[in-house]
């Protein structure tokens, strides 16, 4: 047996910060009073209440909202899955939070889908028209944040092993509009509900003492420049040299030296060709480009095909132009669907970026039908709407009987009114007066009913023997081994 759950202190102290508490009673727009936390059953005009009867109250309305989910929730709840549930159902309403996808989840098991199908319930109607409000987006995100808090401690996802990645297909998880802030008046005997015009806080100015980390890195970079000085140190300057003294050496003169007699020059010697002059450098090649290099031939492929050489590339015949005959079966179907135009990507499609090439197909994030089907689901859960039988073939009404009805009771009326004329009538001369014309009507109208009936049980009561009939034909039919 399942164990029934109450609501912690967590629940409670969530469902009061996103109330507020309201001291006097106000009038809300369908007539009704509100007072406390939310509280709406008891509240009347004139009515002031502490914060403590206010929390009284509030665990007073808890006790309806805590029974509903433990009715009606089939699979074990942790205490914080409980109490998120709980806070959830306080805020869309018990009627709601039965017909709608989170629970549906819940009780599949889906207990990661049921927390994200949370964040769908974050619209409201203002200023007659429906739009995301900034306080349901975060009152979401802590009633989600306290659904997925297990019981145990979290479960480590380190970062170099478990690298996040974009999820394209919760795209649509992100409002395509801006939430709108709004401001709730808690004084006052009608409630209001403006936009909050507050102006976003300026970031404070820097203070002038150095921070820590800039008092760190300066003594880092002392360090730096004593062991990696910036700048050369100078050489030494150069000793001077002595200045050298110059001494008068006499030298004795050199004697002349004996001529030496020419070489005759040798005779010319004749040589059969003449030396040829060197040759011109070569000028430098051009650049090759793709069409100076040999073209592969294709490799035909097939079950005689031969290998080519092995300088060649590999290469395949390119495919047959497309004809009529030559056409698939499935080219020629008039129920495909139309390729969609190449104008732009659609609502779903996310465009080139950086991470695809130039010119590159957009590709669908998420499948449109099933986040129309879970907008669907949660629409006609808010108008009353069962949504488990929204896709319910429904068979139409069969009215087989209806002609025999339509005789039996046209025989019933006739033998009614040839009996009443029958027995008022009276004798008269003669076989064909008003008395035998009315029994005559009155017999007519028995036949009519009676052929009504039986032909009703013939058909209705004899469809079974039929039925084995034409089973038994069909096993004697059969061959046999």
């Amino acid at each position: 047996m399942k164990p029934r759950h109450q609501v912690s202190r967590a629940a409670i102290e969530l469902i009061k910060t996103f109330e507020g508490y309201r001291q006097r009673a106000a009038q809300l727009p369908d007539g009704r009073w509100t007072i406390g936390y939310g509280h709406t059953l008891t509240a009347r005009q004139g009515a002031e209440v502490s914060e403590s009867d206010a929390e009284a109250l509030l665990m007073y309305d808890l006790i309806a909202v805590a029974h509903a989910v433990n009715e009606h929730s089939y699979t074990p709840l942790t205490q914080n899955q409980f109490d998120s549930l709980c806070c959830f159902a306080f805020n869309i309403g018990v009627d709601n939070f039965r017909r709608s996808s989170v629970l549906r989840r819940v009780n599949e098991g889906q207990m990661l889908q049921a927390a994200c199908a949370m964040e769908m319930w974050r619209k409201a109607d203002f200023e007659g028209e429906r739009i995301v409000i900034d306080a349901l987006v975060r009152r979401r995100a802590a009633e989600k944040t306290l659904f997925l808090t297990p019981s145990n401690g979290w479960i480590p996802a380190p970062s170099p092993v478990l690298a996040p990645k974009v999820d394209y297909d919760a795209v649509n998880a992100v409002p395509r509009q801006a939430p709108t802030a709004v401001k709730a008046s808690l004084t006052g005997e009608r409630t209001s509900v403006t936009r909050d015009e507050t102006p976003r806080p300026t970031p404070e100015p820097r203070p002038e003492a150095p921070l820590a980390s800039e008092i760190a890195a300066a003594g880092v970079g002392a360090r730096l420049e004593l062991l990696l000085p910036e700048t050369e140190a100078a050489p030494p300057e150069p000793v001077p040299e002595p200045a050298p003294t110059l001494t008068v050496v006499e030298l004795a003169p050199e004697p002349e030296p004996t001529p030496t007699p020419e070489p005759e020059p040798e005779p010319a010697v004749e040589t059969a060709a003449e030396v040829s002059p060197a040759p011109e450098p070569e000028p430098f090649p051009a650049w090759p480009t793709q069409d100076s290099y040999p073209q592969p031939e294709p490799i035909v492929l097939g079950a005689n095909a031969a290998y080519a050489a092995p300088d060649h590339a590999f290469m395949l015949t390119p495919a047959p132009e497309m004809t009529i005959d030559r056409a698939p079966d499935d080219a020629l179907r008039a129920d495909l669907p139309e390729p969609a135009a190449a104008s732009g990507p659609g609502l779903f499609d996310v465009a080139p970026s950086t991470f695809l090439l130039e010119g590159a197909p957009s590709r669908p994030l998420v499948n449109e039908d099933y986040v129309r089907r879970l907008v669907r689901e949660d629409e006609m859960a808010e108008l009353g709407f069962d949504p488990a039988f929204a896709d319910a073939d429904l068979e139409p009404v069969r009215i087989n009987g209806l002609p025999l009805l339509a005789t039996a009771v046209g025989g019933l009326a006739l033998m009614a009114g040839g009996i009443a004329v029958g027995f008022s009538a009276g004798g008269g001369d003669g076989l064909l007066n008003v008395s035998n014309l009315g029994w005559l009507v009155a017999v007519a109208g028995i036949g009519l009913t009676g052929v009504s009936v039986a032909v009703a049980l013939n058909k209705f009561l004899g469809a079974a023997p039929d039925d084995e009939d034409e089973e038994v034909t069909e096993a004697e039919s059969e061959p046999r081994a």
